[in-house]
């Protein structure tokens, strides 16, 4: 009765399936990891920084003044291979500096680095890189720049100086608060534009291009469309801080309360 009910289970699934689930068993199994969690001082002014090649890259604000907490785990699919991903966290002066890179730029997703920052929330963001993988950003309200390659990025709760780009890849932004002299600044080669705001503006000025796509707004603009790319505008107020969306291939949608 059991090798029967054995039979009638794998007669479920094609060999296919078999084989793939059997691939992923075997490759945890073989995934090495290395896990480092560094706390240095950030203080007002101190900025940093983020360089990877694959991986998963998370920066999220925190109340803790003055401080920031730093994971870099590592993974890859055997000790020797870890070896040879570089890792570092150098703390200067004027910035601190996280790095994890493949010898000669590689860009094997058998060695990922995936990296975990929390920060107060008012913290300079100086620049993070990334070749391929994911960007996750909430709760930062400092000056901001981040550009992947190839892959998502999903931020909530960002006000400020916010530059977010992907060549391929979508940009999801939610809850985003404008503020004086602050600027949001999305673009995308390859992939959708999703913005919305935390509150319906009084001050700002709106511009939206799509070279092939659409343009969707709950905030009324000035759409020109009738031949080549979509340009969608508005001046509220007194026409400050900017928003300014961009993508070649992908749909905008801006929304607000």
């Amino acid at each position: 009765m059991q090798a029967r009910t054995i039979l009638d289970i794998r007669r479920q699934y094609n060999p296919r399936v078999w084989f793939v689930l059997a691939a992923a068993v075997l490759s945890l199994a073989a995934d090495v990891t290395d896990r480092r969690t560094q706390t240095v001082p950030l203080p007002q002014g101190k900025a940093i920084s983020i360089d990877i090649a694959i991986g998963t890259v998370r920066v999220e604000g925190w109340d803790q003044p003055d401080t920031a907490e730093i994971t870099v785990e590592r993974h890859a699919p055997s000790p020797a291979a870890l070896s040879s991903l570089a890792a570092s966290i150098d703390d200067s002066t004027a910035r601190v500096a996280i790095s994890s890179r493949q010898p000669d730029n590689g860009t094997d997703p058998a060695y990922r680095s995936d990296v975990t920052v929390r920060l107060p929330r008012g913290a300079l963001v100086e620049l993070i890189q990334i070749v391929e993988g994911r960007l996750t950003l909430s709760g930062l309200t400092g000056g901001l720049t981040a550009s992947i390659r190839r892959g998502p990025i999903e931020a909530k709760d960002l006000s400020g100086t916010v530059r977010l780009s992907a060549e391929k890849g979508s940009i999801a932004l939610t809850g985003a608060s404008l503020t004086d002299g602050g600027l949001l600044r999305l673009r995308t080669f390859n992939g959708d534009i999703r913005l919305s705001l935390a509150a319906r503006p009084e001050h700002a000025r709106i511009m939206a291009l799509a070279l092939n796509g659409t343009i969707q707004s709950t905030i009324p603009l000035t759409v020109k469309d009738a031949w080549g790319p979509r340009w969608s505008e508005a001046t509220l107020g007194r026409g400050e801080p900017v928003i300014s969306l961009d993508v070649v291939n992908g749909t905008i949608q801006l929304t607000s309360p």
